[in-house]
């Protein structure tokens, strides 16, 4: 098929419409219920106070803002995509944003002065110190470009559509990102992922920065866990960009039908149960001599978990684990080709694949070449 053939081809599965809105009509739709914000997105919600108050400055400004990006979906209702800082800021402002889409949420946005607008100092939407009714008319009535993804689109255009927004410039961790797309791909998985990432054996072990957590790092560690050790040889090979494989890797997981999820969870919760008790926070971490030196270890634990994943999964047993798991944990330490493929600077489409390797002959006897 040539270019042209591809792009055509690919074109006629995305349809879109685009229209300026009024931030009154929008906010009308919102209230009713037929712009839905999921509130699961909000906890990506961080913009700084600064940001806000300089969005609401620009509107009043009659300066134009970014377009708002949502789905259509088959009932009707549009889905936010994009733009979810943006349309929070003004709806706190408002007073009209959502919780949990029942409730109103309790403390509107209050503004600050700003360099070109000193007397924004404490202004509100409502109360003593509001803005007049002819700003606030001058505000609702501000349009803002909405570009649509009709429900005729493919099915996982809007999902697409929001890492490729989402990625680049963002101020969203690359697992922040991927929460959402789970969201849009299957809730259902995105709340087991979660509650994975939440398991206590598993977050004794990893010990990750309150940063990191903050940033999602445990939910991609979880992830991480999987891809690997759902992967074959072939996928392992196909890597260009690690973070591109986590995501795509789990979609098509997710498409599998005949997942059993009940039995990854358990397999999981079992892998870190043992962990944990055989040599815990330390699992994760180089050990020299007698000690283990530094802090969590990537390599280690891809290596580790996945083994002990794998292990389980091939139902061996279970009372032989813990003494594994401190052979290979001393073993790493003078492993040379570990060694070698863990540093910094590998490329990941060299070091995953040996990685894997290396996990499987350590934890399943299984002699690669």
């Amino acid at each position: 098929m040539s270019l042209d053939s591809q792009i055509e081809s690919k074109r006629k599965e995305i349809f879109t419409d685009s229209y300026p809105m009024s931030i009154g009509e929008l906010a009308n739709l919102y209230i009713d219920g037929d712009l839905e914000i999921n509130p699961k997105f909000q906890r990506n919600f961080r913009w700084t106070n600064n940001q806000k108050v300089k969005l609401i400055e620009s509107i009043l400004l009659g300066i134009p803002i970014p377009s708002i990006f949502v789905a259509q979906r088959d009932d009707g209702v549009w889905e936010l995509v994009d733009g979810l800082q943006r349309l929070s800021t003004i709806f706190s402002f408002m007073g009209v944003l959502k919780n949990t889409g029942e409730k109103l949420k309790n403390e509107p946005l209050i503004l600050k002065k700003t360099e070109y607008l000193s007397d924004l100092e404490k202004v509100s939407w409502k109360g003593d110190n509001s803005l007049s009714d002819i700003l606030k008319r001058t505000f609702k009535r501000a349009k803002i470009d909405i570009k649509i993804v009709n429900k005729e689109s493919d099915h996982q255009t809007k999902f697409e559509l929001f890492q490729r927004l989402n990625t680049g410039g963002s101020n969203l961790s690359d697992q922040e990102v991927r929460n959402c797309l789970l969201i849009m791909l299957d809730e259902s998985v995105y709340e087991r992922i979660q509650t994975l990432s939440e398991y206590p054996p598993f977050c004794d072990t990893i010990c990750i920065t309150e940063r990191a957590k903050e940033q999602k790092y445990d939910m991609e560690l979880t992830l991480r866990l999987l891809c690997l050790a759902k992967s074959t040889d072939d996928d392992l090979k196909g890597i260009d960009e690690v973070s591109e494989f986590i995501t795509q890797k789990f979609i098509s997981i997710c498409d599998q039908a005949s997942l059993d999820w009940n039995k990854i969870e358990a397999v999981f919760k079992k892998t870190f149960d043992i962990i944990n008790d055989s040599t815990s926070e330390n699992t994760f971490r180089r050990k020299k001599g007698d000690e283990y030196k530094g802090a969590f270890q990537l390599s280690i634990y891809e290596l580790i978990a996945t083994g002990v994943f794998l292990y389980l999964e091939n139902d061996k047993p279970e009372e032989e684990l813990p003494s594994l798991i401190e052979h290979v944990s001393e073993l790493l330490s003078s492993h040379d080709e570990f060694q070698r493929y863990s540093g910094s600077g590998q490329r990941a489409n060299h070091r995953l694949p040996k990685i894997v390797k290396i996990c499987r002959e350590l934890f399943l006897n299984e002699d690669q070449k």
